[in-house]
């Protein structure tokens, strides 16, 4: 057999990485895609403020910390620029190709470099490869393939030594207990090690490697036929590392990711149907990739059915045929497929994964598992192809140099075909992960009922500021799936923005029935109400959302403000104190609880909290102005000048700095504080400002002041009559009262000034 793809020369494993660059060229100008904000650009342990301590010692790193590591490590050099991260992805995928060739090598496959290019090159890699978070899998499948590696260079060099002593020292009593380092040099135990350390970086990086001491063992089998003692002491670790995995990884997906409930309560007739289901569809999957779709179809089960049942019995009976023929291509093909369905055996439905919600099945699931069916399709080809060259159907192919020419000439042609047409494949997929729309967009099309799709599409169409196609993707997806509390929920705010704010409570509300607990559902329909007028139904549900969490400091604000708008001010005050304790640096909350404080006549906390809001925002017209107000309470009256003339540089068309500056400078009893020029210019500016309004009364009688400090008598009682008309008609009283008694000074020619 002409051992075309055999040779040693690193020349093809330089042509391997050459075959996924060009295949992966597309991914370089891509984005990141749905999760990889949670694992990264919006995981405080990577962008900040948490850090490296947090990924190893909190739930942060969603149970993959070397991953969340490696991104912690490329921020820091990159910051959040994509291409380094799909570079990072495409670079371990190349990297695990060449380790994936040296291991087939060292298992003295057939075709090891075709079986290896099969699989970098194969499409259905592309979900591994081209989505940033699935650093995960390209991560842990480089460290997997390294502890193969060097298991299987200690099992060599450790046997080699064994047999080398063996027939010497077999009848020593010394040598009953047997070990799976004895009689060896240093080099074995440093293979061991690293296959070992690796193991645990794989582990690290994703959890799914948990089948590894298996697959050790299946390869241990493969090369000897048998297992022996030193075999399975050298297996413990292993074993009791991928024991720990399990267990965390269990833990992980069913109390921090939350596999739990209605849509994993999978009976275990149920889980049998879909393991079944999901062996037969990878595998359908390698042998033609099409279509690939990023969400599949989630599978409807029935148990009672039998024939739901038979593709799990036809995997069980293949696997015990192959075992049980004495040939020596049933012994190939029964270890790959039992390689396969090992390796496939975490994500087979038998346990919970939260990626079970969208869907039993994921490309991503079978990055490891492919490996063995593609190694054996690249065995096949090399085999079918020594054979083709030696069969009768060529006869006048005498020598041996004429067979092997054949031979070769035959496999480059078929691989070259297979190969041409996986990264062909594997190019053009490449580019639906180009952006999240491109992505959902091509899910749609080839999954239309994809509820998670659609949802996902309208919060980027949303981002993208496409309101209206947002809010049809959510209305599409709760179509789908009614219980679906977060649409209902977006699709809430979406309508809040659009002004439809019936339609907005509707869906919050539908929220909050599948959602009670939703503290932030709570919060948004009490604003929405409160919108519409419906204040104490505000007011009820910023309670909720207060008891569900009580250091909600937004609903604890917003509640503040609906209890103002009742006249509660001593309740608001209380809500206003809480919601700052939870964040002091917020100047709106700063700002109303200041102006509580004044109503209240608290006048010296309003102050010291109008003092604040001015540290966090010193352009705030108006808290000069409330300042200056405050002040003026206190009779720190030119404290209460500066505040409104601050707040009138800011702003000249501030009313209220406009009209009790003009107050002040008409009417004080300090003489040397009166200016009634310019008490005229700020009461006309106001008066012009504020003609329609409830405050124009107090705005005419501030004028007439400042007229007759000017000496206008005339206009001054003019406008102050004007004033007391529209006093009346008020019924303020008060108001009417004064401004008789100041028409009177008027009348007499006198102004009216403050007493002392």
């Amino acid at each position: 057999m002409v051992r075309f793809f055999e040779r040693t020369n690193w020349l093809w494993g330089f042509l391997l990485i050459v075959l996924v660059f060009a295949a992966y060229v597309r991914v370089f100008n891509a984005g990141f895609l749905w999760d990889d904000e949670s694992h990264l650009t919006q995981n405080p342990c990577i962008v900040g403020p948490l850090g490296l301590k947090e990924v190893w010692t909190t739930t942060r790193a969603v149970y993959y910390p070397l991953v969340l590591t490696t991104f912690w490590i490329l921020h820091n050099f990159v910051g959040l620029s994509p291409w380094p991260y799909h570079l990072l992805n495409v670079l371990l995928h190349a990297g695990s190709a060449v380790l994936l060739w040296q291991v087939l090598r060292q298992l003295t496959v057939r075709g090891a470099w075709l079986g290896a290019a099969l699989w970098a090159s194969h499409p259905v890699m592309v979900q591994s490869v081209a989505w940033v978070t699935e650093l995960k899998n390209a991560q842990s499948g480089l460290f997997y393939l390294l502890s193969i590696f060097y298991f299987l260079k200690w099992d060599k060099e450790t046997a080699d030594c064994v047999d080398d002593t063996d027939s010497s020292e077999r009848n020593s009593p010394d040598e009953r207990t047997e070990s799976p380092f004895r009689r060896c040099s240093h080099s074995p135990i440093l293979w061991f090690a690293l296959s070992l350390l690796f193991f645990i970086l794989a582990t690290l990086s994703k959890p799914s490697v948990v089948m590894l001491p298996v697959v050790l063992a299946l390869c241990i089998w493969w090369k000897t036929g048998r297992i022996s003692r030193r075999n399975v002491l050298a297996l413990v670790p292993f074993l009791l590392i991928s024991a720990v995995a399990s267990i965390w990884t269990i833990f992980e997906q069913k109390f921090h990711a939350g596999a739990i409930g209605a849509e994993w309560a999978q009976t275990w007739p149920e889980r049998l149907i879909v393991a079944g289901r999901a062996v037969w569809f990878y595998l359908a999957k390698l042998v033609w990739p099409d279509p690939l779709i990023f969400i599949y179809p989630r599978w409807e089960i029935d148990s009672s059915k039998l024939t739901a049942y038979f593709p799990l019995l036809a995997a069980f009976i293949g696997l015990l045929v192959l075992w049980l023929v004495p040939a020596k291509w049933s012994r190939a093909v029964f270890v790959a497929a039992a390689y396969y369905v090992v390796s496939l055996f975490p994500v087979l439905g038998f346990f919970n994964v939260f990626f079970f919600r969208y869907s039993f099945v994921s490309d991503h699931f079978q990055y490891l598992a492919s490996m063995g069916p593609l190694a054996l399709a690249g065995a096949g080809i090399v085999t079918g192809c020594s054979r083709l060259a030696v069969s009768r159907r060529f006869p006048e192919l005498a020598s041996t140099r004429r067979n092997s020419a054949v031979a070769t000439t035959a496999l480059v042609g078929v691989s070259a075909f297979f190969l041409f047409s996986l990264g062909l494949l594997t190019w053009r997929q490449t580019a639906i992960y180009h952006d999240v729309v491109t992505l959902y967009t091509a899910t749609l099309t080839k999954n239309p009922n994809c509820w998670m799709a659609h949802y996902n599409l309208g919060i980027a169409l949303n981002e993208r500021g496409k309101t209206d196609e947002a809010i049809t993707h959510y209305q599409q997806a709760i179509e789908l799936r009614s219980n679906y509390a977060e649409a209902h929920y977006n699709l809430g705010r979406l309508l809040v923005q659009k002004g439809q704010l019936d339609g907005a409570v509707a869906h919050y509300e539908k929220a909050l029935e599948i959602n009670p607990a939703d503290a932030e559902a709570r919060n948004n329909l009490g604003v929405t109400l409160f919108g519409t007028g419906r204040v104490d139904d505000a007011i009820a549900q910023y309670e909720k959302a207060l008891k569900v969490q009580p250091d909600y400091g937004e609903a604890s604000c917003n509640l503040a403000n609906a209890l103002v708008s009742k006249g509660d001010f001593d309740g608001a005050i209380d809500r206003y104190l809480a919601c700052l304790a939870l964040s002091p640096s917020q100047a709106e909350p700063q700002y109303n609880l200041a102006s509580a404080l004044l109503r209240k006549g608290r006048l010296d906390e309003a102050i010291a909290h109008y003092q604040k809001v001015l540290e966090l925002q010193a352009d705030n017209a108006d808290a000069h102005a409330n300042l200056g107000s405050a002040f003026l309470a206190k009779g720190r009256v030119r404290e209460a000048i500066a505040a409104y003339r601050n707040a009138l540089r800011i702003s000249p068309e501030n009313v209220p700095a406009q009209s009790n500056l003009a107050w002040i400078l008409a009417t004080s009893s300090d003489s040397s504080l009166r200016n009634g020029s310019e008490a005229v210019l700020l009461a006309e500016q106001a008066d012009s400002e504020s003609s329609r309004s409830e405050n124009h009364p107090i705005v005419l009688r501030i004028l007439a002041a400042a007229y007759a400090e000017s000496g206008r008598f005339a206009e001054a009682t003019k406008t102050a009559q004007q004033g007391l008309q529209e006093a009346k008609i008020q019924g303020n009283s008060t108001l009417s009262n004064a401004l008789r008694d100041e028409i009177a000074l008027y009348e007499l020619g006198l102004p009216y000034h403050k007493e002392q």
